[in-house]
């Protein structure tokens, strides 16, 4: 059986509606993914108009689940590719030592 793993995936607003284009391994633990992705910039209130979305999602057998999903703008993007590449550099080399 496959395990579970979080993952955020990055979308852009095309005319046919949201494409995902990048997507963030978050681990295996859902406490440790929620952190990093309540860090995040933007806003819960998905705008339509809103050029970029972030999706947090677990993965299950292979099957995606949606648990949360903010909008967000060019900057904010920037901002939390930051913060998503420090928490996993956390997660994964300081976390385990």
């Amino acid at each position: 059986m496959k395990e579970t793993t979080f993952h955020i995936v990055l979308n852009l607003r095309t005319a046919d509606g949201f494409e995902p284009f990048g997507k963030f391994f978050l681990g295996k633990r859902k406490d440790l993914a929620t952190a990093v992705f309540d860090k995040l910039k933007g806003s819960a209130a998905i705008d339509n108009a809103a050029p970029l979305s972030f999706e947090f999602i677990e993965m299950r057998k292979n099957l995606p689940f949606n648990i949360e999903m903010i909008s967000c703008t060019l900057d904010e993007l920037s901002e939390n590719c930051k913060i998503i590449a420090k928490e996993t550099f956390k997660l994964f080399n300081l976390e385990h030592s």
